[in-house]
């Protein structure tokens, strides 16, 4: 019986988490413990929030989401130590790249557990990003490495890892993508207009780059106010304190609602045309959904999109957002880029070898 440890931190490594869940539920040698740090509190999490998305309840819940990076990682780190102890798994598997991610790993490997990196390889090459940071140090300690696409692998290779420890499985975000779709859930405060069908924008904003500055976070709703279609933006409670501190007023074109489920946000990305973001996993699940996306930001992980035609990098220039916005369309070429859809599947069969 492999008796696997996950460590998790936030809502999206859930439903990550999740498509691996399933898989091993299936499995009679494989049993799975659930930790979750509570580094990021969300009020979506509750029962609803579970049942509705067949995932399983964490075993174990540290309750740890106050304080500084370093703070928090420290306490995570030690908490972690204390429930591998109790449950003397046969290895941790750890997701993306957040503070649990980290500390999980360290945790791990400092007890002789062998480590297992979801989402492993990616680089956004901007070490100015704690993300960057926490994915990087996770590589370096994991025994088995889960790329999700090709840039991924070479990323790995070029840093010197062993053949041996490089799995290319694809996304377990595209599994779940499959998993879900057919549950999506319109969300409640939609104008008429689009919930009748008529095309609009699906936006989301909430980092720290571009919240965080006001001419940034102007530019941004100028951009996305000028394409001559409605948007949609569930609005991130970062992003509305921010715009209540500034001063800023929101244009008549762009929709704010209420910040959304994932099955609801599985529906805006399904019915919208084209996605405008800064947050990474939105820039996969538009190309899942076969729709154009335009990132404000100035770099991103996914190099991939950029490189196939279905994303398009415009910062936080209204300029530039409102004409990327405006042109943006399918790549006429259809390209495979994140695997079958049983990544899942594939990560637990390298772990039972």
């Amino acid at each position: 019986m492999l008796k696997i440890l996950t460590v998790i931190g936030a809502r999206p490594q859930f439903i990550k988490a999740a498509t691996v869940s399933r898989v091993c539920a299936a499995k009679d040698d494989v049993s799975e413990i659930l930790v979750h740090t509570g580094q990021h509190y969300d009020a979506n999490m509750s029962d609803v929030f579970f049942d509705e998305l067949a995932i399983p309840r964490p075993h174990h819940h540290l309750g740890i989401g106050q304080g500084t990076h370093g703070q928090m990682t420290g306490r995570q780190l030690e908490a972690i130590e204390a429930v591998l102890l109790e449950e003397k798994p046969d290895c941790v598997l750890v997701y993306g790249d957040t503070n649990s991610t980290l500390a999980g790993a360290l945790a791990a490997v400092k007890l002789h557990i062998p480590v297992a990196h979801v989402e492993a390889g990616l680089r956004s090459f901007n070490r100015k990003m704690p993300e960057e940071i926490n994915r990087i140090m996770t590589d370096h300690v994991a025994d088995s490495l889960f790329a999700p696409t090709e840039t991924a692998m070479g990323n790995l290779q070029r840093e010197g890892f062993s053949d041996d420890k490089l799995h290319l499985v694809g996304d377990v975000m595209f599994d779940a993508s499959l998993f879900y779709r057919d549950r999506a859930r319109r969300p409640k405060d939609l104008p008429d207009a689009i919930k009748n069908g008529q095309d609009f924008i699906l936006a989301t904003v909430h980092r720290a780059e571009n919240t965080d500055n006001s001419t940034k976070l102007s530019q941004i709703l100028d951009g996305l106010s000028n394409t001559g279609m409605p948007v949609v933006l569930p609005l991130h409670p970062r992003t509305k304190g921010k715009l209540e501190a500034f001063g800023l007023s929101v244009p008549e074109t762009i929709h704010i609602i209420p910040p959304v489920s994932y099955l609801e946000m599985v529906w805006l990305e399904g019915n919208c045309s084209v996605v405008a973001t800064d947050s990474g996993g939105v820039q996969k699940e538009a190309y899942f959904f076969g729709k154009p996306c335009v990132t404000l930001r100035d770099e991103t992980e996914w190099v991939e999109l950029l490189e196939t035609g279905w994303n398009a990098l415009v910062g936080a220039d209204a300029k530039l957002i409102s004409e990327t916005l405006r042109n943006a369309t399918r790549p006429e070429t259809e390209t495979v880029l994140y695997g079958d859809g049983k990544s899942a599947e594939k990560i637990i069969d390298a772990l039972l070898k």
